[in-house]
């Protein structure tokens, strides 16, 4: 067992091939017991590694992004709880809806979402976050 300061470690980083933040020391999301968070998930072709020139694509990136992020820690986008979407522009909102309801196509089994406007960098025009709960740890 992993223990800072004799406290145990429960957290573990969760990794996806083609996904990533650079250099950064971030892991795409984090797991612990049933929940899992992640990080910020950009719209970049995991397979490819480029990054779409419009919102609709990086929209739809981000939710084929965020699926398997989630099937590397074990769960999938019925488990998703709340997403938090960030935007480069209040246009782009649109755009989002579109991947949204192609996932999420019953209003009564949708997660809860929240989007904000915010300068994003390297080209994003669309980042998403989630939080999953797994029916079991």
């Amino acid at each position: 067992m992993d223990t800072r300061n004799g406290t145990a470690l429960r957290q573990k980083s969760i990794e996806v091939p083609g996904l990533s933040h650079a250099s950064a020391p971030i892991p795409m999301a984090c797991r612990v017991g049933p929940v899992i968070a992640t990080s910020g998930i950009g719209g970049k072709n995991a397979v490819t590694g480029e990054l779409p020139a419009d919102a609709g694509a990086q929209a739809a990136n981000c939710f084929e992004n965020l699926k398997a992020v989630l099937r590397a820690g074990g769960m999938g986008m019925g488990d998703v709880v709340k997403v938090t979407v960030y935007i480069a522009d209040e246009a782009h909102r649109a755009a989002v809806n579109a991947p949204w309801l192609e996932h999420y196509p019953d209003p009564h089994r949708r997660p809860a979402r929240h989007a904000l406007v915010i300068q994003l960098r390297g080209g994003m025009l669309v980042q998403i976050e989630a939080l999953a709960v797994a029916a079991a740890a």
